[in-house]
């Protein structure tokens, strides 16, 4: 299982601002991660829309949580900003071309692994991520 750049800077960035403490600019979390703002900003579009984050606009305006980090669970997070969860062939039912589906128990098994990935992640929140040495290798000491 991998996940998609889009979920890795959506959870990137809700813990920005959760370390941060403070509304954030698009263009700060961009740079402190090296990442591209065109992307970013869908990203960050999304987790508004989503109801992760609050986006104010104009002077003083930036991206803020919008409730405590503890309440932003990571399983909702990950299946709200991941397109598909299509780990092999037959879990598509439009695009199945396998000629062992009928018969395959793998699919099954993948599935039952999968459930148990999102079981996992269920488990925790943005809360769970917050260390205070996030906060010094994201440098926000200082901002």
């Amino acid at each position: 299982m991998c996940l998609t750049k889009y979920s890795d800077f959506a959870l990137r960035t809700l813990m920005y601002v959760a370390t941060a403490d403070r509304r954030c600019t698009i263009e700060e979390i961009a740079q402190s991660y090296a990442i591209p703002k065109n992307h970013l900003v869908k990203v960050v579009n999304q987790l508004a829309i989503l109801g992760f984050v609050q986006s104010i606009r104009g002077k003083g305006g930036g991206i803020e949580l919008a409730y405590n980090s503890a309440g932003i669970n990571l399983g909702e997070v990950v299946c709200a900003t991941e397109q598909s969860f299509d780990l092999v062939e037959c879990f598509s039912l439009n695009d199945n071309q396998c000629v062992l589906s009928p018969n395959c128990k793998l699919t099954s098994i993948f599935s039952q692994a999968l459930d148990q990935f999102l079981a996992v992640l269920d488990e925790y929140t943005l809360e769970d991520l917050l260390t205070p040495k996030v906060k010094v290798l994201l440098n926000l000491n200082s901002a």
